[in-house]
């Protein structure tokens, strides 16, 4: 229902109409008089009568910088937290929005440089929504990404239309969000971080090519950082220029005339003096540890690829609005843009290569801004409480790592909270007292100094990275942050009162070098046998010569260790950093056994670079509480008491375009009693609202043993079945994990039709029939036909050249081979060069026809249960005479000493209840899955008999009888061809099913509370 107000302003609008579109009548006016009352209408606190600190203003008046004859900010800009959600461009009523193609193109390139899905544009007699995803071009009609136009008149009956989406309540009920997805473009739309990087990666080759070409002495190194810096310097002076810092149309005006090169490297020596920063470092100076650029004064460049750089990033070639583009963007286009690297062919060829690190961790994981802040509140937010601002305040002394830093982000959010946190309380405690610390800006609104936001990032924010360009690059996004809201007017006033150049020398507090790798490493490595190469990639770096003053005195370390740290397994590692493999396992507790992650080295290595009272935050994959290799980090992290906060992640995707299985993991030097733990079932809902499920559980329970973590209202039934003694992995001999034959093409093959003991089958590898002998083959499965009580045949059989004897498996001998399966082994032989070439040749010589990895064939062939590696339920089902080999999945065996029924044991396995345990053990995968690797089912808790109790028997004997029923039900809805048969025998087995789970809740005692727990979770 529409506000009063807003009819109140309808009706005044249309009384006034002709006054209103006379062009007498400016923006000023309109915004005081109809647009301000408007969205008050809608919840939102326009002239911040609440008083909130600035960092959390609702709504953001911007100044009107006019820039190159062009306005650099938009009008309004309304926020939730602190975070922008949408801009508003106003324009007088004499404008007509709905088909002039300017407003609506200038409102398009603020909303997509600022990376904002959604944007309005009005002059109260018109409100359009514009989805600014959408690549603006200039040539666009007004009505391009227009999703939404309501004339002034139609405000009362599209009320709710509006405010559903763009009222404040909207917006932190998630409203705004779901829209936005809902109206998201199908074509057509190119966000700005994807757009910038296309553009960047474009100018990286154009420059390599033409530095490769006019400068023939340099080499690979030498020319990455050539490319590199040009860039990094002409991104700095663009954006100073549409922030009003930099003369607008400079560097445009190099494209006139020749010598570009020349005179870019003039403008880029007047920056050095200007700004002080080692991103313009041509001269040695004194105090300034970090040696100059002597490489990049002398080169050569053409002019047509700077002038077409020069060109795309200006109107109308550039849909880019500097002005608004988010340093946090910035880092996350740079972020991608540093996992390639600049190659040199023998003859010079420049190439672009994804860097190996990169490549085998499955691309760069770019942390969102919410979860850097999430990180920060929680890190650097608790370790200001109770501090004081300024030189002499504690909160001066707090030091920030990021210890591997990449393009910046975490520090960047560390900084934006630390300038917000002072301004507050400067303004706090009156701004009067803090004049060397403050100003007001056009606007009314403080603002902190030049000369104070340089002390704060110099006395507080620290990172290291081992790529150089990663460097560079974190300190370009600190420069510019520190210039953010800077006017050339304001820094001229600041410079002049203070006397110093605009930006600080950050090559004190951004360092490169290996965060994991110390100087000790060449105690076992001698530096003469590395190659120059190997020294480079290895990167040893010494964090106490590095950072002497935060590693000396009584507390040495870092008060904040936070970050994204690389997820790379070990594997992968050993292919190209196989030295540093070795380093790691002598060096690192987590490392020393176990196809480890990289991160896990990074956790332990961040823990120690805490002072006493230190706190870290990392966004890591949650994989390392229940794996094999997380058992060491976990050890040292319980043996400490060193977790305090975990936020699970289970199977919600963090990353964009990227399935990786995530938490944030909180620790404390000095030790917790308890860990407090968020599980986040729905990412969405957590981000708008913090809605998710959480507890706390005694540090004094946290061991090296696998993390659970239950928390809720089933915490207290898991608790108790986790304490029955017996445990699957006690009752059977095996829980063995399917062949692995390494050439699935030529043993698993289709099976086609039997004559006698002749196979006829069709091979994947030859593409056409073979026909084989019956008994070289087994029936073969993969994990997504084994269903629970059920198997579905493959219509497959695999060729397994192994005679079992006992409880082991032999390759059966070529002779004998040929001469008890002739036509097999013929088929085999068919196929040599194809077996012989595995694992890079590996199977050149007598066992060239058997398997790579020939584990666990002898339980091919024995009773087994059977369950896949993954399932969104519990899947177990019987191989009772050993038919069937198997891959993707699992295969027990049960020991002979066991004195329940297998048949009983596969009833509790397919129950709710032991369900409902193993997806509180095991990972989360997308799409409700879980897996159900050895770990985590040999840990089920298995209700044993007492046979000399005749009602315990009576359970037992009742189990087995109701199981046989499902097996034989499950035969029967196989084979059954009518639709109404089949739902009678469905129905019979739905019924068996819970008549099973009944038997299962009286067995382990369930309350009628706990099975209502149970039968919510699974679902059943």
């Amino acid at each position: 229902m529409v506000a009063s107000g807003v009819l109140d302003l309808v009706e005044r609008f249309t009384r006034n109409r002709d006054d209103y579109r006379s062009g007498r009548y400016n923006e000023t006016q309109l915004r005081r008089e109809f647009l301000d009352p408007f969205f008050e209408a809608l919840g939102w606190d326009v002239n911040n009568r609440q008083g909130y600190a600035e960092a959390y203003k609702d709504v953001i008046h911007e100044d009107a910088i006019k820039i190159g004859g062009y306005t650099k900010a938009p009008d309004y800009c309304f926020r939730i937290g602190g975070t922008r959600k949408f801009f508003v461009e106003a324009k007088k009523p004499s404008v007509n929005l709905r088909f002039d193609t300017s407003p609506a193109f200038q409102l398009r390139r603020y909303a997509w440089s600022a990376k904002l899905p959604l944007s309005i544009l009005t002059d109260f007699e018109e409100f359009a929504v514009y989805d600014c995803r959408i690549r603006p071009v200039q040539t666009d009609k007004a009505s391009t990404a227009r999703i939404l136009y309501v004339p002034y008149t139609d405000y009362a009956e599209h009320w709710d239309e509006i405010a559903k989406v763009f009222s404040r309540e909207a917006i932190l009920k998630g409203s705004f969000d779901a829209y936005a997805e809902s109206s998201k473009a199908k074509r057509g739309t190119a966000e700005v971080d994807a757009a910038f990087l296309k553009e960047i990666e474009s100018w990286r080759e154009s420059l390599a090519r033409n530095l490769a070409l006019r400068n023939p002495g340099l080499t690979q190194r030498q020319l990455n950082f050539a490319v590199q810096m040009t860039i990094d310097r002409i991104i700095f002076l663009r954006m100073a220029e549409d922030r009003g810092i930099e003369e607008y149309g400079r560097l445009l005006a190099l494209r006139n005339g020749g010598n570009v090169y020349d005179r870019l490297r003039e403008l880029f020596v007047r920056a050095d003096e200007r700004y002080n920063s080692g991103l313009f470092h041509f001269h040695q100076e004194r105090d300034r540890a970090e040696p100059p650029d002597d490489l990049t004064p002398g080169l050569t460049i053409d002019d047509r690829p700077l002038k077409e750089i020069i060109k795309s990033l200006y109107y109308p070639d550039s849909p880019y609005e500097f002005a608004v583009l988010p340093v946090a963007v910035l880092g996350q286009v740079y972020e991608q843009f540093l996992g390639k690297v600049i190659t040199l062919t023998s003859r010079r060829k420049v190439e672009i290569e994804e860097k190996p690190e990169v490549r085998k961790a499955g691309g760069v994981y770019y942390t969102p801004t919410y979860i850097v802040d999430y990180i920060v509140e929680h890190t650097v937010g608790k370790l200001l409480e109770g501090k004081k601002p300024g030189p002499r305040g504690s909160a001066s002394k707090l030091k920030i790592l990021d210890p591997a830093c990449g393009s910046g982000s975490f520090l960047i959010g560390a900084y934006q909270y630390l300038l917000d946190w002072h301004r507050d309380r400067y303004v706090e405690d009156g701004p009067e007292k803090h004049t060397k610390e403050l100003y007001q800006g056009h606007g009314g609104q403080w603002l902190l100094t030049t000369q104070e936001k340089k002390r704060i990032l110099l006395n507080n924010i620290y990172g290291v990275d081992i790529d150089p360009q990663a460097v560079e690059v974190t300190k370009l996004s600190l420069l510019l942050k520190v210039l953010e809201g800077e006017s050339e007017q304001s820094l001229v006033r600041q410079l002049s009162m203070f006397h110093e150049r605009a930006l600080p020398d950050l090559s004190k507090n951004i360092k490169c070098g290996n965060s994991l790798i110390g100087p000790d490493f060449y105690d076992n490595a001698q530096m003469s046998f590395l190659s120059e190469e190997e020294q480079y990639r290895i990167n040893v770096f010494d964090w106490r010569s590095g950072f002497p003053d935060i590693f000396s005195g009584d507390n040495p370390g870092f008060d904040a260790v936070i970050g994204n740290p690389p997820y790379i397994r070990i594997q992968a590692l050993k292919e190209w950093a196989p030295i540093e493999v070795e380093y790691y396992k002598r060096a690192y507790r987590s490392a020393g056994k176990g196809n480890y992650d990289i991160y896990v080295v990074f956790a332990e290595r961040g823990l120690s670079l805490l002072n006493g009272h230190g706190r870290l935050g990392f966004i890591l994959p949650h994989k390392f509480f229940n794996a094999q290799y997380g058992q060491a980090l976990r050890g040292l992290l319980a043996d400490g008491k060193h977790l305090s906060d975990v936020v699970h992640f289970g199977d919600e995707q963090v990353f964009e375009s990227a399935t990786t299985y995530t938490c944030l993991l909180f620790l404390n030097k000095a030790g917790t009693p308890q860990v407090r733990v968020t599980k986040v079932d729905d990412l969405a809902d957590w981000r708008v609202s913090g809605e998710a499920l959480e507890g706390a559980i005694p540090a004094s329970r946290i061991s090296a043993s696998e993390w659970n973590f239950v928390i809720g209202k089933g915490a207290k039934l898991f608790e108790r079945l986790s304490q029955i003694p017996v445990k699957l992995g006690d009752v059977t001999d095996r829980i063995a994990q399917g062949i692995r034959t390494s050439a699935n093409e030529v043993y698993v093959v289709d099976l086609v039709s039997q004559d006698g003991d002749l196979i006829s089958a069709h091979s994947t590898q030859l593409d056409r029939h073979v026909d084989l002998e019956r008994d070289a083959l087994s029936l073969f499965l993969q994990g997504r036909e084994i269903k629970p009580y059920q198997i579905q045949p493959s219509g497959k059989a695999v060729i397994i050249p192994y005679a079992i004897r006992g409880s082991r498996a032999r390759l059966i001998s070529e002779r004998d081979y040929k001469e008890t399966y002739p036509l097999t082994f013929a088929y085999l032989n068919e196929n040599k060069a194809r077996l012989e070439g595995r694992e890079r040749g590996r199977m050149c010589g007598t066992d060239w026809y058997g398997y790579v990895y020939p584990k666990n064939i002898e339980v091919m062939t024995n009773p087994k249960i059977l369950v896949p590696d993954i399932a969104d339920r519990a899947s177990f089902a019987l191989d009772e005479n050993g038919d069937y080999a198997f891959t993707s999945g699992y295969g027990i065996t049960i020991t002979s000493h066991t004195h329940e029924s297998i048949k009983y044991i596969l009833g509790l396995l397919n129950s709710s209840v032991l369900d409902f345990y193993l997806k509180r053990v095991s990972t989360p995968l997308r799409g409700g899955f879980f897996r159900y690797f050895t770990q985590f089912v040999e840990q089920l808790p298995i209700r044993t008999i007492d046979f000399d109790d005749p009602t315990d028997k009576a359970r037992h004997d009742q189990m087995v009888a109701l199981v046989e029923r499902m097996l034989e039900l499950h035969k029967r809805l196989s084979t059954a061809k009518i639709a109404h048969e089949k739902t009678m025998i469905q129905r019979q087995i739905e019924a068996t099913d819970r008549q099973i789970d009944r038997l299962v809740y009286e067995l382990y005692g369930l309350t009628e509370e706990e099975i209502v727990i149970v039968e919510e979770a699974t679902g059943r």
